[in-house]
């Protein structure tokens, strides 16, 4: 029996991710996404996506050691990011930028587990850095180079804005990415199975999930949702734009999940950070909307903000370029990407399903003079 979109069909055996989409719960490794968030940091999620398990003290600084370790970039990849057109999507960038990194990476014809260790380790170090520098690159400005005294969060924003930022935005950064780690067999995390499912390196596996996720049905719903906030404009209009989208049956970005039947745990926290967020700002108005839309919605259609909805306030409040929405998506997703092709490497099989035939049979070649 076939299934479009391959909806509900299990593909492969993992313990990096489960998706509870019944009771709306998301376990990393046996931990549950609302213990994460309130308890851990990005980096110390990396460490349990990648080997299973909490690090111990020394295991949690070695690891942020050789995060913070691998932040630059070659010489040679920015000089090729300079030479890119300055209007090229920031998703385009990234993904290829991560096929140059791949020629300067040491470890590149070394397929064992500790050197794809130290790639993974590279790959999630400088995601960050790419993202910054185009940023500063398409505006005519130089790169800010990376510090090493702040997290993977702290220095993100660092680079992006040129400032260092208060503890409340580098912590809701720091939330947002052990929010989007990963997320069980989503498209581009399948994508990189699949590629590394054929021994590919680590490297072109990932540019496969890159260019997967770049897609407008996986990635950018928070790039329209804020979109769609900043043309409503004031929270007495939200009522009558919505109801307008409704009666015209256009989607609404930021709502429903293939998996979740309940509220997206992400959104519990994201909510929150947008709510804290706006307080600092001394200014609701994209929160009130938010909420507003939101009560909205599940009223007419049943359904649950998720993940993209309130990410896309607490990104805008954080000054991230829209159009770095996706790419900061990634610059969290990279760990479990990692995580799932070391997992799909230690146990490997290709991964070659089939398709249900439906076209026509028994044709009989015609002669190209007779046609």
């Amino acid at each position: 029996m076939t299934k479009a979109g391959l909806e509900d069909v299990v593909a492969a055996t993992s313990t990096i991710c489960d998706v509870n989409g019944k009771e709306g719960r998301l376990i990393y490794q046996g931990y549950d996404i609302h213990d994460l968030a309130k308890h851990s940091t990005f980096e110390e999620t990396v460490y349990l996506l990648w080997f299973g398990r909490m690090p111990t003290k020394t295991e949690y600084e070695t690891l942020v050691k050789e995060l913070k370790a691998n932040r630059q970039l070659p010489a040679t990849v920015i000089k090729v990011m300079k030479d890119f057109p300055k209007t090229t999507p920031p998703m385009d960038v990234l993904r290829s930028a991560v096929s140059v990194l791949a020629m300067f990476d040491p470890d590149a014809l070394d397929n064992g587990r500790e050197a794809n260790i130290r790639k993974a380790t590279r790959l999630t170090s400088q995601f960050p850095t790419i993202i910054a520098h185009w940023d500063n690159i398409r505006n005519g400005k130089e790169p800010i180079a990376p510090r090493t005294d702040l997290s993977t969060a702290g220095n993100f924003l660092y680079m992006l804005n040129g400032k260092e930022p208060d503890e409340l935005s580098t912590r809701s950064l720091d939330i947002a990415l052990i929010l989007h780690a990963d997320h069980e067999l989503n498209a581009s995390t399948f994508a990189a199975r699949v590629a590394a499912g054929t021994l590919t390196d680590i490297y072109s596996a990932i540019v496969a999930a890159i260019g997967t996720l770049a897609g407008p049905l996986h990635g950018g719903a928070n790039q329209e949702v804020i979109k769609m906030l900043l043309k409503i404009g004031e929270e007495p209009k939200v009522e009558a734009h919505i109801k307008k989208m409704l009666e015209e049956h256009k989607k609404v970005s930021g709502f429903g999940h293939r998996v979740y039947k309940t509220e997206d745990p992400r959104a519990t926290h994201l909510r929150k950070m947008s709510e804290e967020l706006g307080k600092r700002e001394g200014n609701l108005k994209l929160y009130n909307m938010s909420r507003k839309i939101e009560e909205m919605i599940l009223a007419d259609k049943g359904l649950y903000a998720n993940v993209d909805f309130y990410s896309a306030s607490v990104y805008y409040l954080l000054g991230i370029p829209q159009d770095l929405f996706t790419p900061v998506f990634a610059m969290s997703r990279i760990s479990g990407w990692t995580a799932h092709v070391l997992e799909q490497y230690s146990n490997n099989r290709l991964i070659r399903p089939r398709a249900e035939y439906t076209g026509p049979s028994n044709l009989n070649y015609v002669p190209l003079e007779q046609r």
